[in-house]
């Protein structure tokens, strides 16, 4: 199974900027998933973020952060990141990576996930 940790979460201001990494291990080099960004903020489900392909030339990102976030991934190096630009307090929630077969948009088709950062973004 591939292992996944998040770091890079914070308290920030409105405005500032966030990189959170996703760093895997277990066996199993992250080339061979598609990489998926989700968050959850209290008393909502889980919800898609971002997510690359496999060789990562092809992106995907949510409506809500279009434009501010980008997802990149460094196979090389068995990480993922998400730069995460103009935050804004809607964006505070658990964000985590996951891994899996070209699913993309669906949580419930990563097996594998992170155990999550806290980012929380102040007014």
């Amino acid at each position: 199974q591939v292992q996944l940790v998040e770091s890079g979460g914070g308290l920030v201001q409105a405005g500032a900027s966030l990189r959170l990494s996703c760093a895997a291990s277990g066996g199993t080099f992250i080339s061979s998933y598609a990489m998926g960004w989700f968050r959850q903020a209290p008393g909502k489900e889980r919800e898609f973020v971002a997510a690359i392909s496999r060789s990562g030339g092809s992106t995907y990102y949510a409506d809500s952060v279009k434009g501010r976030f980008t997802v990149s991934r460094d196979n090389a190096k068995n990480a993922v990141y998400l730069q995460m630009n103009s935050l804004k307090p809607d964006d505070t929630a658990v964000y985590y990576c996951a891994a899996g077969p070209s699913s993309y948009y669906s949580a419930n088709r990563y097996p594998y996930w992170g155990q999550g950062t806290q980012v929380t973004v102040s007014a």
